[in-house]
Formats: structure tokens, C-alpha cells, sequence
């Protein structure tokens, strides 16, 4: 890589942040010379992460341009850096976008010259990614971000002096969820942007009934930049702060932009027929009739009480089954069966939902506690039964609707365990005639199993995460499937004036959603059009019917140039493979293969990057080397959740079934200062700190883990003497390191580094620039700076040497602890550092004022704690041993009380390679 430490640039939809890219490799050996010195320089840049260089690249322009046609959306997002280095320079794109999207393009251009993606089979894609990465080339990255949002990053190098525009391109058809629409764009620019701006222009022919728009950052400065117009049937928002308006503060560089910008709005329904588009040959059907009246619903709880729903997870169950049962109607029916290893329902049938009965519930709910195995099969089956027995006796009404809500964290381990035979059993036992929908809570749980059993019985599944508002997203997903309006419904089209329809059977439509059919017209003669709906209603059958008619675009926007002609096509296309991609998780064998492949063919005839395709951009020669591939992926749910499970683990593909390319940022944790602890979470933009204060002398265990046998100690030590302001600082100044497999000890301090193995001793001094090399173990020693500890298939360790004015008066040398390739230790490592390795989930809500205006506080909900946090720095030595970089983060007071398991004291040992 050309350029002065090779630069890198990380746009995040402006996010300008100097990286400094690593570069060097080779072994290493003992050595003093000039050669060691430049392996030193190398090891040196991977340490890097930010660099203080930041004004020789300049953001210049952040766009995003979403264009909504008919609920389906089309969005655009731009972003333009000006390298004004004289040397080349590496800038990194990264930005987020729905989950529920599917990419349609992406272009960089550089130098007047563009390069424009391609959409390939992922098989084919997959063999341009593996050449690449086998020549130390970079691919394009996908990764999960939250639980809405997927992460796209691409990286090029840049000529002195010169500038690139990136340019993402995705679509997606926006769904109806509790009556609105929603349109979601995460703006995270981190630095300020010369010229920045989102607009939205909304076409819905059907006219608006509202449009709120609203972003998690807005202050009461920022409010009145958001520019709303609203029209009977288009709006137009735009947000566009200028440079100041985006300071967190005059003078300062820091931007108050960091959130969601969220636009909700929904449509006028004025017809029970719906709303019926026509454009250039293609037609969709938007069906949610006003003013139905709901259906009862027979509803069968089945919950999982097994021991890995202990704590939290319970305790969230609980509260919300509490909530939904206060929200049932009277005419509705329902049963709760809690299982383990034994299913026991609270009652032998279902019973309808009077107060006195739904109090009596609550009451029983209230005692529901963990224990036992999971027995999924037993206890769904014995839901199927309760409602077959129900509706054959009659005591359940003739005209209501049938539903399972199963509520699991884990797999099934008892009784029937092979997950195929539960979902043939289930749908053999369910035969079409009721709705079964999956809640997976956490990681645990196998969400494929659920999703495919959910689908092929007439419902869906949902994640639930944990986090603190699970209760919430459990009362949500309720919401969304509480109040059925129709059941079997049925959208007819005649035969002889369409092709290609997606689905139009429906087990029931829902209040607050819309049921969307879409197809091919088969001529132009619209006088044939005859389009009919049937549904099974509260007390009467449903049936409407009417004669569609093209809308003449052009008169209802007389004004507009109209860019998205096709929207009604490449709804159809999207709205097919969605569904095709569903029936190649359920179908038979055959069907499955045949679904495949027809998607696979519209995702490459539509550009769409779907889980069967990718994106392929090939950026352009350098003299570095030359031309590479980047690839873009479509992350499934299911990867998802694995990519959850395993965070900083890497993924490559599969042959079979073919997977992305993933490589989730690396989290970093460290120890530096008087002590600050710092756990960084790059996949949540984040970061956690805290202190810990004691007593100069004291020995804590940072790292342990048992498993492969690292221990890793560090003492502290205080002050030369009181300062002026009569508090002691303590720094660490010795650290223990241990790998008992490998048979390896150092012993590090501010003088010097002692290796110990098979009875030998070397001893490196700070003074020098040294590497040494051995079976087990790798040393790297940057005079006066750093050392790099690499353990053989193991974990990194850097330690960094802080050193003061020999004749200071109070303060003194010190180290600071920071571990690289944390994912290699086992799940069991612990310590004040190690017990994070694996990731932690927390969540902030009720940011407030605190003590000091530039340091607000909040409220974490952490372990099943509620504590008071503070936003503050902590200062990050990588880039800088002298004077750090300040690093924002969560602050959890009390040394870490709340977060750390148990207490501080709990971490102190006898001795520097003590475990107690």
C-alpha cells in the first residue's frame, strides 16, 4: 500500500476517521539492526486505529435520496471525500441500511472514471472473493447492525490529491405495521459535512392520511430543519444542516447528527375493494379495507419454562403475558400451557376471556418459574389438540380464528428432538386449518427450525432479543397479530388477464397490516379487469368486487419528472422472490429446488442482491497491485443470529448452502491510565468504561481462562507522593502473563520484559528495539513504546510503556494492557477484562442532564440491574502514547459496580501468576 502509513479513511455516511492500515508481516527473530527496526515501524501501524492526521481528508457531501412510490422505496446514498495529501491514501465507505432491503447497485467514482457493480450468482461471486482474499486483497463486507439494519463497507485507495464518490442503491417494499409505514435511515456522520442532506419525496395516489417525521438526535435546535410538506398525495421531507448547525458545540468539530431519522405515514382507505395500481403493464393490489370488524381468536400460549429461561428472561415472560392478557377481548378464547420436560396446561381446554377468567390467568402466570428440558413437540402438539377438541365440540365459535403463539429460547432436547420430525409432526397435526406463530428468544434458540415451522403452518416467527425492552417487543409482536379482521381471504384476478400472480390466499389479514398482491397483464384491454376478494368476516361472509383502471400518472403529478416508471414491476419482482425465497425453506425437495432457481434468475434479471446473489464491484489497479473485487452480500436472518452468537469470529463461504463473505470488526479491550478499563463494540458503535481504585500494591486478575490456560495479572502501583490536590493516582506497572499449555511466563514492567521457558530466561530491555521469536511465542519491543505478546494460535496482547519526566515530582512510569484476538480464548475466560470477551448486551434509555453539561446522564439496564450511567471519555494510547485520543463511552461509576460480576475486591490475587 502506497502512502505515509497508508491513511485509511472510514466514511460512515460521512464518518471521517483517519485509520492507520497495517502493512507489514514477516517473521520475527532476534534482532537489534535497522531490518527489526522497520519490522518494528510495521507492527507499529496495527496498533493504529485512529490518527490525529485527520485534516488531510475532507468529507465534502452526504446524500441520501429516498424516492417512495406506492410503498415502495427507492433510495440513493451518496457520499464524496477529497484526499488533499500529497500521498495516496486508502478511504474506507460504510453504511447502513434495512434489513429488509435488497441492494440494487453500487458504483464508486474515481477520477472521472466509474466503476458500477454487477450482480452475480453467489457461487460465481464466491470464486472472485476467494482469488482475492488468497492474494491479501479486501472484499466488500456485510454485517448485521441492531436488530433492523445491516452494515455494507467497502474500502479504495485514492491518489494524492484527488477525490471518490460512492454511490449504494437499494429498494424495498415497505410494510404496514399497527396502521403506518415506516421509513428508517440511520445518519451516523461523526465528524461534520460540508454538505449534508436527506430528502424523501412520498407519491401515494391513494392520497396521505398523515406523515410524522421525527430523528432520535433532534434537539430543539435542529427541530425546525426539518422541512415537511404535505399534499393530498405526495410529501416532501428534507433535512439539511449547515456546518454550524451540526456542531455539538461553536468552535468544536464534534456533530450533534448521530441516530435514526424516521418518517411514518399512512394512506387514505376509502374503498373495501382496496387500491389497485396499474403502470406500464404491471399491477399491484393494496388490500386493508376501513372499518371491518375483528374476528374472535382462539389463542393457545405455549411457553417455555425450561431452565435457560432463568432470570431475566422469565421475569420479561411473565410481565408480558401479564400485559397481553389484560389487552384480550371478551369474545376471545384462550389457553396457557407452560412446558419443560412436562407440559402441563393450566387448564384441560380453552376458556373465553371474561375479567374474572383473565384475572385468574394473570394470578397463575404470575407463579410461573424455570426449570427442566425443553420438550417443543410435545407442547405444541398438545396446543393443536386443545383447539381441534375445542372446535369439534363446539365450544370454541364457528367464525373466529385459531392461533399458537409459541414463546421458546432454546432447542428442543426431550422428548421428539430431530427438529425436521417436529415440524412434519406439527403440520400433519395442524393440516392447514390454524396459525402458528414462533417467538426465538436469544441467541439459544435454533431460528431456522421455528422460521420454517411457522411458515408452513400459516404464521411467522419473530426474534425476540435480549435486551431490556424484551417485555416490549413481546407485547409488540402481539399487537401486530391480536385483532384479526378476515380469515381465509382470497384475492381473484381473471385468469385470462393476468400471469405471473404472487401469492393472493391469505389464512387471515390483520388489522393495522395490508395484504399486497402483485402480477403480469397479460394485453391492455382494462375493460376486462374484473378484481374480486372474498374472506370469512365476524358474521358474515366477506365479498367485494370492482373494475380496475390505470392511473394516468402524468395528470395526478403534472409537475413532477418521473423517475420510477417501473416501480410497479420491480415491486412484482421484489414481492416475488421474498416469496419464492420463503417457499425454498418450506416446500418439498423439488419445490424447494424449483423456487430456488426461479429466484435465483429474478434476482439476476432485476439486479437485486438477495441471499443467492451478490454484488461485484472490481476496483481499480493501484501500485500496489492489482485490480480487486468487492463483494456485497444478503445477510438472512439466520446468519444473523449467528453472527450475534459468534461476534468477532470470522465466516467464509460454505459450498453448501452457499453463505457470505462476513468479517465483524474486531472489538478491543484495555486497561490503561489510572486504571481506566475500556470495552470497545464497534457492532453497536459503542463503548463501555469504568474504574477501578485501590490501594497501591494490589494484584488483579484481568484475564483467565482455564480452558487453554492463559492467566494474565497486573499489579498497580500509586504516586511518588500526595499531589497538590491530594489524590493518589494508581497505575499498573507489572503484569504477569501465563500460558501453562505452551509452557510460557513473561513478567513485564516499566524497566524491562522477562521471558521464562523450559527453565531459559531472555530479558528484553525497553530501551532497545528488539523481536524475538520462538515456538510458543512472539515478542515485538518498540523502544520506548510498545510490545507485542502473540501467542502461538492465540490471543495478541499489546502492552504500551507511558513514560513521565525521570525527575517528576509525583508521577511515575506505567503500563497499559490492551488484548487483540480476544475471540481465540474459550467461552469460560474471565476476569475484569476477560468476563467481556464474548460480548455483553445492555441497553441505554433516559438520557438526562448530569453533573457537567458536556457529560449527560442515562439509565442502563445491564444483567438484570438498572444503573446510572454517564457519558464521558477514556483515553485510548494506541495512536498516541504521549497525550492519548479521548474516546467516547458509557461510564459505569463505582468501580464498574452493576456491570463487573460481583465486586471489585472479588478480582484481587496473592500473586503476579496467583489465581487467588
Amino acid at each position: 500500500m502506497s502512502g505515509l502509513l497508508g491513511v485509511r479513511l472510514l466514511l460512515l455516511w460521512g464518518f471521517a476517521c483517519l485509520w492507520l492500515c497495517s502493512s507489514a508481516s514477516g517473521d520475527l527473530f532476534i534482532s537489534r539492526d535497522n531490518e527489526a527496526l522497520q519490522e518494528t515501524r510495521g507492527a507499529a501501524r496495527r496498533l493504529q486505529k485512529r490518527s490525529t492526521n485527520e485534516k488531510t481528508v475532507e468529507v465534502y457531501r452526504v446524500a441520501v435520496d429516498c424516492t417512495v412510490t406506492s410503498r415502495f422505496a427507492h433510495t440513493v446514498m451518496t457520499s464524496m471525500a477529497v484526499n488533499k495529501a500529497n500521498v495516496s491514501q486508502e478511504i474506507f465507505f460504510e453504511m447502513e441500511l434495512p434489513k429488509t432491503a435488497f441492494i440494487t447497485n453500487f458504483s464508486m467514482e474515481i477520477e472521472s472514471k466509474m466503476y458500477v457493480g454487477e450482480v452475480k450468482e453467489k457461487e460465481k461471486a464466491k470464486k472472485q472473493y476467494e482469488k482475492a482474499v488468497s492474494s491479501g486483497q479486501t472484499a466488500g463486507l456485510v454485517k448485521a447492525s441492531g436488530r433492523k439494519m445491516e452494515k455494507f463497507s467497502v474500502s479504495v485507495n485514492i491518489a494524492a490529491e484527488s477525490n471518490v464518490t460512492f454511490i449504494l442503491t437499494y429498494e424495498e417494499l415497505l410494510q404496514r405495521k399497527l396502521g403506518q409505514y415506516e421509513i428508517l435511515t440511520r445518519v451516523k456522520p461523526k465528524t461534520l459535512v460540508q454538505e449534508f442532506e436527506i430528502v424523501t419525496n412520498i407519491y401515494e395516489p391513494q392520497g396521505l392520511s398523515y406523515v410524522d417525521a421525527h430523528a432520535t438526535f433532534l434537539s430543539n435546535e435542529l427541530l425546525p430543519l426539518v422541512e415537511k410538506t404535505v399534499t393530498d398525495k405526495k410529501a416532501r421531507i428534507s433535512f439539511s444542516p449547515t456546518m454550524d448547525q451540526q456542531r455539538k458545540c461553536p468552535g468544536c468539530d464534534g456533530t450533534l447528527i448521530d441516530g435514526d431519522f424516521i418518517i411514518k405515514y399512512d394512506v387514505n382507505r376509502q374503498t373495501s375493494l382496496g387500491d389497485i395500481q396499474i403502470v406500464n403493464g404491471y399491477f399491484v393490489h393494496f388490500f386493508a379495507p376501513p372499518d371491518l370488524p375483528r374476528v374472535p381468536k382462539n389463542v393457545v400460549f405455549v411457553i417455555d419454562r425450561s431452565g435457560s429461561m432463568s432470570g431475566i428472561k422469565m421475569q420479561q415472560t411473565r410481565e408480558a403475558m401479564l400485559a397481553i392478557l389484560k389487552d384480550l377481548h371478551e369474545e376471545d378464547h384462550f389457553a396457557l400451557i407452560p412446558f419443560d420436560s412436562s407440559i402441563e396446561p393450566w387448564k384441560e381446554s380453552l376458556i373465553k376471556a371474561t375479567k374474572e377468567n383473565v384475572a385468574e390467568a394473570m394470578a397463575y402466570v404470575k407463579k410461573i418459574n424455570d426449570r427442566g428440558a425443553t420438550d417443543i413437540n410435545g407442547a405444541v402438539l398438545r396446543g393443536v389438540e386443545m383447539l381441534v377438541q375445542g372446535k369439534q365440540s363446539k365450544a370454541l365459535p364457528d367464525r373466529s380464528v385459531d392461533m399458537i403463539i409459541l414463546l421458546t429460547d432454546g432447542m428442543p432436547n426431550v422428548g421428539v428432538s430431530d427438529t425436521s420430525m417436529i415440524q412434519q409432526n406439527v403440520r400433519s397435526a395442524i393440516g392447514g386449518n390454524m396459525s402458528l406463530f414462533c417467538l426465538g428468544f436469544g441467541n439459544g434458540v435454533d431460528y431456522g427450525f421455528l422460521d420454517v415451522m411457522s411458515q408452513q403452518n400459516k404464521g411467522l416467527a419473530r426474534r425476540i432479543y435480549e435486551a431490556s425492552d424484551a417485555t416490549l417487543q413481546l407485547q409488540g409482536f402481539y399487537d401486530e397479530v391480536s385483532s384479526p379482521l378476515l380469515s381465509e381471504v382470497d384475492l381473484r384476478y381473471p385468469d385470462n388477464a393476468v400471469e405471473l400472480l404472487t401469492t393472493n390466499h391469505f389464512k387471515q389479514l390483520f388489522n393495522g397490516s395490508e395484504i399486497v398482491v402483485a402480477g403480469r397483464l397479460m394485453d391492455n384491454d382494462m375493460d376486462n379487469f374484473l378484481v374480486e376478494v372474498f374472506g370469512q368476516g365476524f358474521e358474515e361472509d366477506f365479498k367485494v368486487q370492482g373494475q380496475a383502471r390505470a392511473l394516468d400518472w402524468g395528470v395526478m403529478y403534472p409537475d413532477e419528472e418521473y423517475i420510477f416508471g417501473d416501480f410497479t414491476e420491480r415491486l412484482w419482482a421484489y414481492l416475488t422472490i421474498q416469496q419464492l425465497l420463503d417457499k425454498s425453506k418450506t416446500g418439498a425437495s423439488d419445490e424447494k429446488a424449483n423456487a430456488t432457481a426461479k429466484a435465483l434468475d429474478m434476482s439476476l434479471q432485476y439486479s437485486f442482491v438477495t441471499p443467492l446473489t451478490s454484488m461485484v464491484v472490481t476496483k481499480p489497479e493501484t501500485e500496489d497491485g492489482p485490480d480487486s473485487p468487492l463483494i456485497a452480500d444478503k445477510l438472512t436472518e439466520e446468519q444473523r443470529q449467528q453472527a450475534e452468537k459468534m461476534s468477532g469470529r470470522h465466516y467464509g463461504y460454505a459450498s453448501s448452502p452457499p453463505r457470505l463473505a462476513y468479517y465483524p470488526p474486531t472489538p478491543t479491550y484495555f486497561v490503561d491510565g489510572d486504571p481506566h478499563f475500556m470495552i470497545e463494540l464497534p457492532d453497536r458503535d459503542d463503548a463501555l468504561c469504568f474504574n477501578i481504585n485501590d490501594k497501591p500494591g494490589t494484584i488483579f486478575s484481568l484475564v483467565r481462562d482455564a480452558q487453554s490456560g492463559i492467566l494474565v495479572n497486573g499489579q498497580i502501583i500509586g504516586d511518588k507522593k500526595i499531589p497538590p490536590d491530594g489524590k493518589i493516582n494508581t497505575y499498573f506497572w507489572r503484569f504477569g502473563i501465563v500460558h501453562k499449555n505452551l509452557g510460557v511466563r513473561l513478567e513485564v514492567n516499566t524497566q524491562d520484559i522477562s521471558v521464562f521457558q523450559d527453565g531459559k530466561q531472555i530479558k528484553l530491555l525497553w530501551s532497545d528495539t528488539a523481536s524475538l521469536k520462538g515456538p510458543n511465542v512472539d515478542l515485538l519491543v518498540t523502544k520506548d513504546r510498545s510490545l507485542k505478546v502473540t501467542l502461538k494460535d492465540s490471543v495478541k496482547f499489546v502492552i504500551l510503556l507511558h513514560k513521565v519526566w525521570e525527575k517528576h515530582p509525583y508521577h511515575r512510569d506505567y503500563l497499559g494492557f490492551y488484548t487483540l484476538d480476544s475471540h481465540l480464548l474459550s467461552p469460560s475466560v474471565h476476569g475484569l477484562l476477560g468476563q467481556f470477551y464474548h460480548g455483553i448486551e445492555y441497553e441505554v434509555t433516559d438520557l438526562r442532564p448530569g453533573e457537567f453539561p458536556e457529560k449527560p446522564d442515562a439509565t442502563m439496564f445491564v444483567k438484570g440491574q438498572e444503573l446510572n450511567v454517564t457519558r464521558g471519555w477514556q483515553r485510548d494510547f494506541r495512536n498516541d502514547v504521549k497525550n492519548g485520543e479521548n474516546v467516547p463511552c458509557w461510564f459505569i461509576h463505582t468501580n464498574g459496580t452493576g456491570l463487573i460480576d460481583g465486586d471489585a475486591t472479588d478480582y484481587i490475587v496473592s500473586g503476579l501468576f496467583k489465581t487467588v
